[in-house]
């Protein structure tokens, strides 16, 4: 029994032994190498895995050479296997290759050094054929840590016109395209802004993205949509400059870490980004080639509605209420719709202006686009008739058409409306129509014949007595008592309506001298776009002119650069800033807003300034 407790022991101790030793062989450090493809293109790169089992304190090879790839290590992680409750931990040592030239490569073992010797992995073969460029030739760059790819290959900006001719005044459609590689991380940092003379643009809206394959890369498309309108003929150099994007590219580096602070968040030490760890972040800024836009001129003999307006026009207009009597507002809308230049989609005018007073108009304006290409602009104007009327005089409305390449006068229909006059005479009081007949009176019994004597002829006095009826019952007193009432009337109405005419005029010039001090109060503000800043300057010197020159039927509509002169004793030198303002104020409003101007410079907005108040 005691032999066979002893056997027992000892074969229990032997196989303790046994599963030891197995143990330790077991967990005997081991390294192994794969690449995650072996086969790719130049400039496309793959990753080469480096992994070491039971052995915590390895050292990978901080740099592998091969001629015509380039390598850099990009970090490490962990890995933690199981097996029957047994637990080996690995480490996996992570390298990008990135090819420079087509061929076949093979990449030598490469030495690891670990705490039981220096161990080895296998021999790789990496196969790279030509990308779809047919780049075969080697494009490393000089320096130790500068990026080996081809920026232009990183990012591209280029820009699409879609017309190489236009006329003056034309809003062509433009895009922007800035294209950045997608498998490097990346972060735009400032989009491109046209480069050229001689144009305006619209402002920008936010960008479009999106991804497409461009001969077989991947690129992140971000899209800047504008609308381009010349302001002079000729040829036009246009291009999209100074995009700016940061890119990382991946370093030589040993064994640091990666930053956990990285911008990208490339801290996912299981991410299959090839550039993912450690890397260097670059600036790149890129531009597009130039785009030449041949302008043509306006041909001549515009008609006289005609503003600047450039495209394909639709006029529509309305008229509420449709009664009123005379000096009542009517307010007329006008909807102006199609694709063009709508900065210079000015309020249409009356084909005749006889017998109303017009008020400067109000507009809004709805896109249909994101660029304000096309949509339809609304004017309210204000018109008072100055006496009888049966319709608004049509709206006209003049415009040039690019694609027939002549000018288009649009002309609304009449709106019917019922202007009254001013208030009729009344009729004759009630009390003249109830004594035009006089009551009646009771006649005398008729005496019956009588001798001749004198009784007789004391009582009875024939047709005499007649006479006597009172003159106020007569017709004829009343007849003539219409006349001079009549007159009165008259006399009343005519001053009712002069009256009223004058207070119609007190509320014009009331009107001019309210919209004269908003004017002058808006101005000294430095928040309005250049055209609109010099637009409200011209009003507010026509409102002077008009103000100034009262008494002679001066409207301010019609205010031009010499009439404003004559108004006022101004010196040479500021007859001329007169002038130079009407034409500023013309060219701005022909033009458009300019690329990249939103505010009037402070010099020149105390210029104007001192001009206008100058004007008394």
């Amino acid at each position: 029994m005691i032999k066979m407790t002893r056997f027992r022991l000892f074969f229990l101790v032997a196989l303790l032994a046994l599963a030891a030793t197995q143990r330790v062989r077991a967990d005997a450090p081991n390294v192994t190498a794969v690449l995650t493809s072996s086969e790719t293109e130049v400039d496309r790169p793959v990753q080469l895995q480096i992994k070491v089992t039971g052995d915590r304190s390895a050292t990978p090879p901080s740099d592998i050479s091969v001629d015509g790839l380039d390598i850099r290590y990009t970090g490490q992680s962990q890995l933690v296997e199981g097996r029957n409750f047994r637990f080996t931990y690995s480490f996996v040592y992570s390298y990008t290759i990135l090819p420079l030239k087509a061929g076949t490569f093979i990449i030598p073992p490469q030495v690891v050094q670990a705490s039981s010797g220096r161990l080895r992995t296998p021999a790789l073969t990496l196969n790279v054929s030509p990308n779809d460029d047919g780049a075969t030739t080697p494009r490393r760059r000089s320096g130790g840590g500068s990026s080996a790819l081809d920026e232009k290959k990183i990012v591209f900006a280029e820009l699409i016109i879609p017309k190489k001719t236009a006329y003056v005044g034309e809003s062509v459609p433009a895009e922007i395209r800035l294209g950045i590689y997608t498998r490097i991380p990346h972060r735009l940092v400032e989009g491109a802004t046209l480069s050229g003379q001689g144009f305006t643009a619209q402002r920008m809206p936010n960008p479009e993205q999106s991804t497409e394959s461009i001969n077989g890369r991947p690129y992140d498309i971000i899209t800047f949509k504008t609308a381009i309108t010349a302001v002079r003929s000729g040829k036009l150099e246009i291009s999209a400059r100074d995009a700016k994007a940061i890119v990382q590219i991946p370093r030589r580096g040993g064994s640091r870490p990666r930053s956990p602070f990285d911008i990208f968040g490339m801290d996912d030490p299981f991410s299959n980004d090839p550039f993912a760890g450690v890397g260097e972040q670059k600036e790149v800024a890129f531009s597009s080639e130039a785009t030449t836009l041949e302008i043509k001129p306006l041909p001549p003999n515009a008609p006289p509605s005609f503003t600047g307006a450039v495209g394909l026009f639709s006029l529509a207009t309305d008229v509420k209420p449709k009664t009123a009597q005379i000096g009542d507002p009517l307010t007329v809308t006008a909807t102006i719709s199609g694709r063009g230049n709508f900065d210079r989609v000015t309020a249409p005018v009356l084909e005749s202006d006889r017998g109303w007073h017009t008020y400067p108009p109000g507009s809004s304006f709805k896109p249909d686009d994101d660029i304000g290409l096309s949509g339809s602009k609304t004017f309210e104007m204000v018109l008072t008739p100055n006496e009888p009327k049966k319709a608004v005089p049509p709206l006209i409305f003049s415009y040039f058409d690019p694609l027939k390449e002549a000018y288009v006068t649009l002309k609304g229909d009449k709106l019917p409306v019922v202007v009254e006059g001013g208030a009729t005479a009344p009729a004759t009081p009630a009390i003249a129509s109830a004594f035009t007949t006089p009551p009646p009176v009771t006649a005398r019994p008729t005496a019956a014949p009588q001798a001749q004597d004198i009784l007789y002829q004391l009582t009875d006095h024939g047709p005499w007595d007649q006479n006597f009826t009172p003159i106020f019952m007569r017709p004829v007193f009343w007849t003539a008592q219409t006349v001079p009432f009549l007159g009165l009337i008259a006399f009343f109405g005519w001053e009712m309506r002069r009256r009223r005419l004058e207070n119609r005029e007190g509320q014009r010039l009331a009107a001019w001298e309210h919209e004269t001090a908003e004017l002058q109060r808006k101005l000294r503000r430095a928040d309005d776009p250049p055209d609109q800043y010099f637009a409200e300057a011209l009003r507010l010197v026509q409102l002077k002119t008009a103000l100034a020159s009262r008494g002679r039927g001066i409207e301010p509509n019609t205010v031009d650069a010499e009439t404003a002169v004559a108004a006022f004793d101004l010196p040479d030198e500021k007859r001329d800033r007169v002038r130079e303002l009407f034409r500023r104020s013309d060219e701005l409003r022909y033009s458009g807003r300019p690329n990249g101007n939103t505010t009037v410079a402070e010099q020149t907005r105390r210029e104007v300034l001192e001009l206008i108040d100058s004007l008394a």
